[in-house]
């Protein structure tokens, strides 16, 4: 999980690299990220993350849109992570639709390794879980 550095690797070469990985393509195709479409984000601080809600759950087939937005301490502190598209989920406010490091325990207890890659595929592997795969999902294209 995560990129190892047995050095530590400034922020933007860090944000550089998670950019190239998410570019290509991660796994199966249903979790990706990239940088958010502001062109003038020379800090690369927002990011926007998809995932494709998991087989035999309520999930299934949704597309799920999020932000994530890494301000300057990243990557020692965790991003903040949003969803765009409405989502019923134990970790997820449900006013605002911000994941809430309380309940959601990668962000939680970060540690530098971790990646936007890694919070995307667990908040994935989480909408599996028994608490979250059957919740009654607002309408799919409702947005917070």
């Amino acid at each position: 999980m995560g990129i190892h550095h047995p050095v530590t690797v400034p922020r933007n070469f860090r944000l550089l690299e998670e950019l190239e990985r998410g570019e290509k393509g991660i796994g199966d195709g249903t979790v990706s990220y990239g940088m958010d479409d502001d062109g003038d984000d020379i800090y690369m601080r927002s990011w926007t993350g998809t995932i494709i809600g998991p087989n035999h759950t309520v999930h299934e087939g949704r597309i799920y849109q999020l932000k994530l937005f890494c301000d300057n301490e990243y990557p020692d502190k965790p991003p903040s992570v949003r969803f765009h598209s409405r989502i019923n989920m134990n970790c997820v406010n449900q006013e605002t639709g911000v994941v809430e490091p309380k309940h959601f325990q990668l962000l939680s207890k970060w540690r530098r390794e971790y990646t936007m890659e890694d919070i995307l595929t667990h908040l994935k592997r989480e909408m599996a879980l028994p608490q979250n795969k059957k919740l009654p999902q607002p309408f799919e294209t409702s947005t917070f």
